[in-house]
């Protein structure tokens, strides 16, 4: 306790090199803190943007529809369970749906696509497709016209009013066919959702393919992509083993694949940084044992044992940690707040190559708490490991040359 108090007092006796040492680790902090808030906030726009648009958090499904997407693969939620899912901490909204394939027709020409049976009301919430209507309205709930994707509704020559005719197969080998109406266009920023097919009203899609009551998927929201895994289990516990429970990872590998390989790409810069952040801290306490080395050596000469010595300057060294890494935790808070409600707008060129994947223009932050934590254990830990530097200094030192210096 004499050895940490010793320290503490060490430290303010030159408090222009302390406040430097503090400063290099407060500064190590903040840099990592908001690389990491920024790769987390990007990583979570991404999945809810795509999630959004296609799976959802997490779906409860048949158990046989994610390897075979047959529309005899459907099944009933019971009122029960939606309450009970919708009571769920995490869950913020879930919706209904009911998807197979379809051959689409108009005139001569003719295209497969998906058929997408949507709850409208429910989808504003989650999945907002009303903000992706190019051409006419969107859907209300018991609408018998549909809405069209942008590349479906080129091929086939079709626009907001025209009559778009669906063939396809119903439940159990019925024969499905109709007419409808194209109610909206809807034109998305990524290429490849552009090409889906036809959404419809629920109950709609439901007569269609002659599965009233049933559905494919219930599609469902959380509160934050870190909430994924905790409520998936609160809905496991409800299907009780009669549906399967997917989250998005299951449903999207190849948003998963992209994330882990640019994860790998990020932990590289992210090394680069801790390096320098080391290398940084080093040189201070280089600059600080060598402007000591007089003091060191008159201590040791008056009879102070150097395993003492080496004990204090490895406590003051600790202590300048501790000092470094919680201010720089309780600096970094309010910035990375602050940028989470004010996203950094990208510049014309990344904007444009941002909207071709449909990725919003702006750079995300994020507040998990793992962002701040694993940043001040790590810096914590990198002033560990340069601690050890003083003891070794201490432990070589030559009294007659400290004493010279």
């Amino acid at each position: 306790m004499k050895n940490l108090q010793l320290a503490w007092r060490n430290l303010w006796r030159n408090k222009r090199r302390t406040l430097i040492t503090v400063a290099s680790i407060f500064f190590g902090v903040i840099i990592s803190t908001i690389m990491n808030s920024m790769q987390d906030g990007t990583y979570a726009n991404m999945i809810d943007m795509m999630v959004k648009l296609s799976t959802g958090y997490i779906q409860v499904q048949n158990p046989e529809f994610n390897e075979n997407k047959s529309i005899n693969n459907v099944f009933t939620p019971t009122h029960e369970q939606l309450i009970q899912i919708t009571d769920i901490k995490e869950v913020t909204t879930i919706t209904q749906r009911l998807e197979s394939f379809a051959l689409m027709s108009s005139g001569p020409n003719t295209r497969g696509g998906a058929v997408i049976g949507i709850e409208p009301q429910a989808d504003k919430q989650t999945s907002n497709l009303q903000n992706w209507i190019s051409k006419g309205e969107f859907l209300e709930k018991g609408d018998q016209e549909v809405l069209v994707t942008f590349n479906v509704a080129k091929h086939l020559n079709l626009t907001v009013n025209d009559t778009l005719v669906l063939i396809s197969q119903g439940y159990h080998g019925v024969t499905a066919a109709g007419k409808y109406r194209i109610k909206g266009i809807l034109t998305f920023n990524t290429p490849q959702m552009n090409n889906i097919g036809v959404f419809m009203d629920l109950s709609i899609a439901q007569q269609f393919f002659s599965a009233e009551g049933m559905i494919t998927s219930l599609m469902i929201m959380v509160d934050d992509y870190t909430n994924v895994i905790s409520a998936q289990h609160k809905i496991s516990r409800i299907a009780n083993g009669t549906l399967a429970v997917l989250n998005w990872k299951d449903l999207n590998p190849e948003l998963v694949q992209y994330i882990e390989s640019d994860k790998y790409s990020a932990y590289v810069m992210i090394g680069i940084l801790y390096i320098v952040i080391g290398f940084g801290i080093f040189g201070t306490i280089i600059m600080m044992v060598a402007e000591r080395k007089r003091e060191l050596g008159v201590m040791i000469a008056v009879g102070m044992q150097k395993y003492k010595l080496a004990t204090v300057l490895f406590y003051e060294t600790i202590l300048i940690g501790l000092v470094g890494v919680l201010a720089g935790f309780i600096a970094s808070i309010p910035i990375i707040l602050f940028f989470v409600h004010n996203p950094i707008i990208l510049p014309a060129e990344m904007a444009e190559i941002y909207a071709q994947y449909g990725f919003e223009p702006y750079l995300f932050f994020g507040m998990a708490p793992s962002v701040f934590i694993n940043q001040v254990l790590t810096v914590f830990i990198i002033t560990l490991v340069v601690s050890l530097y003083p003891i070794f200094k201490v432990k070589n030192l030559i009294v007659s040359k400290a004493l010279r210096a």
